[in-house]
């Protein structure tokens, strides 16, 4: 192994899969998590070690680890001094963030976290939700809960619990009545390690792979025939970041246009570019986009 290696924590549990997907997107080859929490990679200057996201902006600021990924609301939870390198929007199941919110029992007469004046609260996020309240003056007790938090919902006045989609909290006939964090992951150094010539480079080298690979996630590349004298028509229907690569063809009254656009116009745009004239029209995916 190199003699310079930068230590780099993997939030193990539900952020796992989701992390190592997205590094082999970013054209990383990562193996043995199933079976170490020391994985494996394709590259001698990196040294994986899997650790629960909860604890990973502690280990970070102390030096255990040069710089790890977790998400913002336990850096909150922790009151870690840390140096984020970039905001990585990926989640377990979604691209959208996820929200510690303020729930009660749907039967429950409580509308707003004032109502549960003198209540107790049971949560994982144990310090963030004890500032909520804090700074709304409100006198509750806030008790740690070990998991499956939405089934003391009724045996305590109110649970702080985190969503995705929301669809634990209806299953389990509760309403949320407040949020208090949203959250994505974060990438985070320690500020010492940041201040090191290899290690803020491998670092921001790191990020830069990471981000391309989400980004190419949503969105794919689009090439196409097009008639010079249709050519204005297709580009005013183009939603392109930057104008479009268009490139002369052996029949000189056509060109090809190429461009990247959201995955998810893409099904509405192709039909627009058909009637307005564009032909051979094909998509590919993407593996990194870099802006």
């Amino acid at each position: 192994m190199s003699e310079k290696v930068l230590r780099l924590g993997i939030p193990k549990g539900s952020l796992q899969n989701a992390t190592f997907d997205l590094f082999e997107r970013a054209g990383f080859n990562v193996s043995g998590f199933e079976r170490s929490y020391f994985p494996r990679i394709d590259d001698p200057q990196i040294q994986l070690i899997l650790l629960r996201a909860q604890e990973m902006s502690r280990y970070v600021e102390d030096g255990v680890l040069d710089a790890g990924f977790t998400g913002y609301d336990w850096i909150q939870e922790n009151d870690s001094d840390v140096h984020e390198v970039c905001e990585l929007q990926y989640s377990k199941a979604t691209a959208n963030p996820t929200r510690w919110v303020l729930a009660v029992p749907n039967e429950s007469d409580v509308q707003k976290a004032e109502d549960l004046e003198g209540g107790i609260i049971a949560t994982e996020l144990v310090n963030a939700t004890r500032r909520f309240f804090e700074q709304k003056k409100v006198n509750v007790k806030v008790e740690f809960s070990w998991g499956a938090t939405e089934v003391k919902a009724r045996l305590v006045d109110g649970i702080v619990e985190l969503t995705e989609t929301g669809s634990s909290l209806k299953a389990n006939n509760l309403k949320i009545i407040d949020t208090l964090l949203t959250s994505t992951t974060r990438f985070i150094a320690n500020k010492q390690a940041w201040t090191d010539d290899f290690k803020k480079q491998k670092i921001e080298s790191m990020a830069i792979l990471l981000n391309a690979a989400i980004d190419a996630k949503t969105r794919v590349g689009l090439k196409m025939n097009v008639r010079k004298d249709a050519l204005d028509a297709i580009v005013k229907l183009l939603p392109a970041e930057k104008s479009p690569t268009v490139s002369p063809l052996a029949d000189s009254d056509y060109v090809a246009l190429e461009i990247i656009v959201e995955e998810k116009v893409e099904r509405e745009l192709i039909p627009q570019l058909k009637r307005a004239g564009a032909s051979g029209i094909f998509t590919y995916p993407l593996n990194k986009v870099i802006h």
